[in-house]
């Protein structure tokens, strides 16, 4: 399906690797420009590389998008770039439950989770109101819908990421601009794949990924599908509510988790 994103310009916030890296090369591969984030320059230069080397176009900017000043350079770039996709996935996570979850960890999820996407979205909105048409894709988590006892301060960080995309698309109303936001389930990462891997060798079983991720859905993250989720899962909702065929898309969260939240 062609999705009619040739000639838009996005940027990807932390795209350097994981679920952002299949996301910028799911829409370099629609015809996007795509304007590379994160705070490792080798592998955020490797990655636009990458991209050029496929025919696509892109650029890198660095910058830490928890820090006023970084996060404003960012935000700089991604205007001069003339975004009008603007893809906020950066997100960091720790293990907190309610006894452990200090004050300072609700702010550094609120900090490195909400207040990102609000800096990006405040940045690139003029230019997007002016040309009467963009995207802000929003990435939360199964969290937000079924919160994690293990993560009590990014699950309630993830919800205000959902929250805040629906009274945008509000806000944005008849301007041409939609907000949406895209919520992943597990997603079988290389660390996630060595790290039952390396227990599966532990205990003498077969360390083939094909023989280890059923066992791994059922016990570890229960879906209907049956399998862990992918970048590429994630990558090509984006793409799809980046694009005009999405026009009539607006304030929703779409959960690409396999049907997890709906499992008691």
């Amino acid at each position: 399906m062609d999705l009619d994103l040739v000639g838009r310009r996005a940027v990807v916030t932390a795209s350097s690797r994981g679920i952002g890296a299949a996301i910028a090369r799911r829409l370099a591969k629609e015809g996007c420009a795509v304007l590379v984030h994160g705070r490792d320059r080798e592998h955020a230069e490797d990655l636009a590389q990458e991209l050029r080397g496929r025919g696509g176009a892109a650029d890198v900017v660095l910058g830490d998008l928890t820090e006023e000043t970084s996060a404003a350079a960012v935000a700089d770039a991604a205007r001069e770039w003339r975004a009008d996709v603007v893809v906020n996935n950066a997100g960091p996570f720790v293990e907190n439950d309610w006894e452990t979850a200090e004050p300072s960890a609700w702010w550094d999820a609120v900090n490195g989770n909400v207040l990102p996407g609000v800096r990006m979205i405040r940045a690139l909105l003029p230019h997007m109101r002016e040309s009467g048409w963009g995207r802000v894709i929003n990435v939360g988590s199964r969290a937000a819908t079924t919160p994690l006892p293990n993560m009590v301060e990014y699950s309630a960080a993830k919800a205000a990421v959902v929250n805040m995309t629906t009274s945008l698309a509000r806000h944005l109303a008849g301007t041409g601009v939609t907000a949406n936001a895209v919520s992943p389930g597990v997603i079988a990462t290389d660390g996630m794949r060595e790290m039952f891997q390396q227990e599966a060798a532990q205990q003498g079983r077969s360390t083939e990924w094909e023989d280890l991720e059923p066992e791994v859905a059922k016990e570890y993250a229960p879906n209907p599908v049956g399998r862990l989720g992918t970048g590429a899962d994630i990558a090509a909702a984006v793409a799809f509510l980046a694009s005009p065929l999405a026009g009539y898309i607006n304030g929703i969260d779409l959960r690409v988790d396999g049907g997890i939240a709906l499992v008691p």
